[in-house]
C-alpha cells in the first residue's frame, strides 16, 4: 500500500480544519438530509431538480468531510525550533523584492491544506515557496514560474 501523503501545516491550521469537520458533520449533513425530505415529498423524484440539487450538494459535503478526516489524520504539524532559524521554512513568514526593481511581496509559507493567497499564504508546494525554502536573508533567488523565471531577494523573515 502507498504511504499518505503528509498534509504540513500549523497548530492553528489543523484547528481550523478541526473546526470545519465539526460543523460539516454536526450542521451542514443534517441541513442538506433535510432538504433531501422536502423534495422526496415533492413527488416523482426522476423530474425534481430540488432532489438532485439535494444530492449532488450531499456528495460534495460527504467528499469534503472524508478529505478533511484525511487531512487531519496525515497531519503533520510544524515544530517550534523548525520556526527558530533564520532559513525560510514551513510557517515562516518572507518578504522579497523582485529584482531589479519591483515591490515587496510578503507571504507566509505554510502546507497545502493551508495554503490561501488572499490572505499571503502560499504552499509550501508552490515554485515561490520551493524556491524560498532554505535561503537566508539578502540572499538572491531565481523563482521558476509558470511565466518564466523570476528574481528576487529576501527582505526579512520572521
Amino acid at each position: 500500500m502507498a504511504a499518505e501523503k503528509e498534509f504540513h501545516m500549523t497548530e492553528a491550521g489543523k484547528e481550523k480544519l478541526e473546526q470545519e469537520l465539526e460543523y460539516l458533520k454536526t450542521v451542514r449533513r443534517k441541513e442538506v438530509v433535510e432538504r433531501i425530505k422536502v423534495a422526496r415529498s415533492f413527488g416523482d423524484l426522476s423530474e425534481n431538480s430540488e432532489y438532485d440539487s439535494a444530492k449532488e450538494e450531499q456528495a460534495f459535503v460527504e467528499g469534503r468531510i472524508t478529505t478533511l478526516e484525511n487531512m487531519i489524520r496525515n497531519a503533520k504539524i510544524i515544530e517550534e525550533d523548525e520556526l527558530n532559524s533564520d532559513k525560510v521554512t514551513l510557517g515562516k513568514t518572507v518578504t522579497f523584492k523582485e529584482l531589479p526593481d519591483g515591490d515587496e511581496e510578503t507571504y507566509t509559507i505554510v502546507g497545502s491544506a493551508e495554503a490561501d493567497p488572499f490572505e499571503g499564504k502560499i504552499s509550501n508546494d508552490s515554485p515561490i515557496a520551493k524556491s524560498l525554502m532554505g535561503q537566508k536573508v539578502n540572499e538572491e533567488v531565481t523563482v521558476q514560474t509558470p511565466g518564466g523565471e523570476m528574481r528576487v531577494k529576501i527582505v526579512s523573515i520572521s
